[in-house]
């Protein structure tokens, strides 16, 4: 229930992270002489971006599991489980 944001009413609002576009974009790796180097592996110029989580549309959630149990995917689920 940590993440759980109770005054967010509208998906729309939710804000994602966006993380380092050189996660995806750079590999690590030895080189012939052992030595660890980041390469670039998308083409140079290349536009990236990195969301770290998207939001799932409520029509494909049925139900939520959370610590304190499952629940309808519901504001009043929720509630009844977290009063």
């Amino acid at each position: 229930s940590s993440t759980i944001d109770w005054k967010i009413e509208d998906f729309k609002d939710i804000p994602i992270e966006e993380r380092n576009s050189e996660e995806l974009s750079h590999v690590e790796g030895l080189d012939e002489n052992n030595n660890v180097k980041k390469v670039l592996i998308y083409p140079k110029k290349s536009k990236v971006m990195n969301l770290a989580f998207d939001v799932t549309p409520a029509k494909y959630v049925t139900g939520l599991i959370t610590e304190k149990g499952v629940c309808e995917a519901s504001k009043e689920g929720l509630r009844k489980l977290f009063k």
